[in-house]
């Protein structure tokens, strides 16, 4: 395909744009640890991290183990207001020299590189993701993009070496345009991958929301004038700084809206546990709202309502369960409640990735499959949506059950199995659904866990390892 693309907005999106409201924000952020060993900060953040704790990270600067290159350390105020009266919110904020004790994991989780066809886009899937920032307004310690925020070199499919990079609009709008056309000329279907038409785009990064309004704006414009029908923007903005959703942003949205009535809009935001948007009493129980549920922070609620009174603006929450954060049932039920009874949607829990790093955060699958049930049951089932995925290569994968009973006269299942089902598949998708079977193993934490104990595998889940069925070895 042609890679060579020019892109020039329609004279109504021109005028749209030139008058867009840029609006300049303070989200007061803090970026490093050596502002908290020098005391430069505000009087009330000196003690958020020990002297010890300061010791034990700076000691790692310039070795193998430097915690800060492993991820920048970054907070907001607004974030550090919930973190301090938090543990939860600490662990997932704090650096700490636990995270590089073992460093392995992937440099290109997902390999996604592999479905680059351009800079800074992955087309998987049956939609295409985009980096367009690099950085956050706060760096989650676990974050699944951590070879991008940390701007890390990773070794592409052709063998070069280098950091990657953010997707550009003049690309990205051509692209889409092309595939389409091609898709159209043979009759729905790509004749290379199998895909269908390109209609949903996810922007991501880092966070889109770090943008300015006229650059997000950009974006929608260049999306939706390449025939883009709805567009995702990934973001934790919401949590870290939710007054980015002031009435410019919704401004500049009405705006959009009104250019392309038909285009959908839809935030997947991610909230890690209920202490990042509700309101705590002095003994650090929530507090609850005399007309139901529990009172929300003034600005996560005020914004949520704005975005919420766009009835072409959906709203999704999906997030990891990860140690010391959130592997809590009672935390997640209150959440999944919370977010359903405002509004937005519970879409997906995630197991952990095997990002560089994942051994410090990741909680072992069937127990991250048992704290999801835990905390679903008193749920409604309109409040209980959300599945639990882990990403493998081949694509996102619900871990369906975990079963305690033996299964007679089946090699590997006499402690119990886990069922796997591959939600959504590469390309053509044509492995969708297909299911894989696995003895148990409780402190699995990623698929090579159960390398010796696969006892079905129609996905080819394990195919990457060259690993027959226990079923096919034992027949053998």
């Amino acid at each position: 395909m042609d890679m060579s693309y020019d892109y020039t907005p329609s004279e109504k999106v021109q005028i749209f744009l030139s008058n867009i409201n840029n609006t300049k924000y303070n989200r007061e952020i803090i970026t490093g640890v050596k502002k908290f060993i020098d005391g430069d900060v505000p009087d009330d953040m000196k003690s958020f991290y020990s002297p010890e704790e300061l010791k034990e990270i700076s000691d790692l600067d310039g070795s193998s183990r430097d915690v800060q290159a492993r991820m920048p350390v970054k907070i907001t105020r607004h974030y550090f207001e919930q973190a301090r009266h938090s543990k939860s919110l600490q662990r997932l904020i704090k650096a700490s020299p636990n995270e590089t004790l073992n460093l392995e994991g992937a440099e290109d989780p997902g390999k996604q590189m592999s479905y680059s066809p351009l800079e800074g886009m992955i087309h998987k899937y049956e939609l295409a993701l985009l980096y367009v920032a690099s950085t956050c307004s706060a760096h989650c310690r676990f974050c699944y993009r951590e070879e991008l925020i940390a701007k890390k070199e990773v070794t592409r499919p052709d063998g070069t070496v280098a950091p990657k990079g953010l997707a550009r609009i003049p690309e990205v709008h051509g692209y889409v345009k092309k595939h389409n056309e091609i898709v159209a000329a043979h009759g729905g279907r790509h004749p290379e991958t199998g895909r269908e038409r390109l209609r949903e785009i996810l922007m991501s990064g880092g966070d889109p929301m770090v943008l300015g309004n006229r650059n997000i704006a950009q974006w929608l414009c260049a999306l939706a004038e390449a025939g883009i029908e709805s567009i995702r923007i990934g973001t934790k903005e919401l949590a870290f700084f939710p007054a980015r959703f002031d009435e410019s942003f919704l401004e500049m949205l009405d705006g959009f809206h009104e250019l392309f009535p038909e285009v959908n809009l839809r935030l997947m935001v991610h909230f890690n546990h209920p202490d990042e948007f509700l309101k705590k009493d002095e003994n650090g129980t929530f507090m609850e709202n005399p007309e139901g549920g529990y009172e929300w922070l003034d600005d996560t609620r005020a914004s949520v309502k704005r975005l919420r009174a766009r009835n072409w603006i959906n709203i999704d929450n999906q997030a990891p369960i990860i140690k010391g954060i959130n592997n809590d049932p009672d935390a997640l039920r209150i959440m999944q409640r919370e977010l359903k009874r405002n509004g937005v949607e519970n879409h997906y829990f995630f197991c952990g990735r095997d990002i560089v790093g994942y051994k410090a955060f990741n909680v072992p699958i069937e127990e991250a499959w048992r704290i999801l049930n835990e905390s679903q049951k008193g749920l409604s089932g309109v409040e209980a949506h959300a599945r639990l995925s882990i990403t493998h290569y081949k694509g996102k994968t619900e871990v369906v059950a975990v079963t305690d009973e033996s299964i007679p006269g089946v090699p590997g299942a006499q402690k119990g199995v886990v069922i796997f089902k591959l939600l959504r598949s590469a390309a053509d998708a044509k492995e969708r659904c297909k299911v894989a079977i696995v003895g148990r193993n409780s402190q699995a934490i990623w698929f090579s866990d159960y390398n010796d104990r696969v006892v079905f595998d129609e996905a080819g889940l394990w195919s990457m390892y060259d690993i027959a069925p226990m079923s096919l070895q034992h027949a053998a």
